[in-house]
């Protein structure tokens, strides 16, 4: 009998959310799962990892085919955690999720879930992430959990082309099905709201309104706001390779 994967489980709103507990469930009956996650929401922190303080790891679970942990630290330090110092080797595939929230657009560079994920890609790790788009940490998972299942096992058993990840998103409720596309363009416009003044300091709160200024069927806003899962294939490889040449020509000269 073949040896069952070891999958590797994380994601950025925390190791008690909602989300990464059906994701356990899931991918459990699919390999040996390990999962280390932070031990608070971590939302936003992109690719961030964490240096001049200890990252303190706590293990919660630990049985036959299945062990987890919480880490004092951001998505992205919990990868390297686990790559470095819980797993006795690198993982076979790795899944962040499901995540309460968007990851659509231009949302993907801050989102910690997809830091995570391209973490994974970048060691040469067939990684995915799951989000659901809705802000809601008691929004319903139900409709986006047979995807969730099918999108792991062809993962699983198909495995992804080397140096490419996946980025999945769900709309909320009923989906009519799958379409893979590209990441849609568009902006945030920033809204910071004031509460209160300390001292001399005046404080603020983020918040905003996302403009999707692409009209591409096949741009994943588009796609979800149809009913439809979105897939982004993404890479790490952010070279701008179809302008090289020019800049080359530039700079070469000085």
């Amino acid at each position: 009998m073949a040896e069952k994967p070891l999958i590797f489980i994380t994601n950025d709103d925390g190791y008690q959310a909602r989300g990464i507990r059906l994701l356990e469930k899931i991918l459990r009956p699919l390999g040996n799962v390990v999962v280390v996650a932070p031990n608070i929401e971590m939302s936003g922190k992109s690719h961030a990892i964490t240096g001049g303080k200890p990252l303190k790891l706590s293990c919660i679970t630990k049985e036959e085919g299945f062990e987890e942990y919480s880490l004092e630290g951001t998505p992205v330090d919990c990868v390297k955690m686990a790559f470095d110092k819980v797993l006795n080797r690198k993982p076979d595939f790795l899944f962040a999720g499901i995540n309460h929230g968007s990851n659509l657009s231009i949302n993907t560079i801050y989102s910690g879930t997809m830091g995570a994920v391209t973490e994974g890609c970048s060691e040469g790790i067939p990684s995915v992430g799951f989000s659901l788009c809705d802000n809601d940490k008691e929004a319903s998972l139900a409709d986006c959990e047979e995807f969730v299942r099918e999108i792991s096992k062809d993962v699983i058993e198909n495995g992804l082309p080397k140096d490419v990840c996946l980025n999945v998103n769900f709309p909320l409720g009923k989906i009519k099905g799958i379409k893979v596309g590209h990441q849609a363009k568009g902006f945030w416009s920033e809204d910071f709201t004031t509460s209160e003044q300390e001292g001399e300091k005046t404080i603020f709160w983020l918040g905003g309104e996302y403009h999707c200024t692409d009209d591409s069927p096949r741009a994943d806003w588009n796609i979800v706001n149809e009913g439809y899962a979105a897939i982004v294939p993404m890479q790490v490889d952010f070279t701008a390779w179809k302008i090289l040449d020019n800049i080359t020509s530039r700079f070469s000269k000085i």
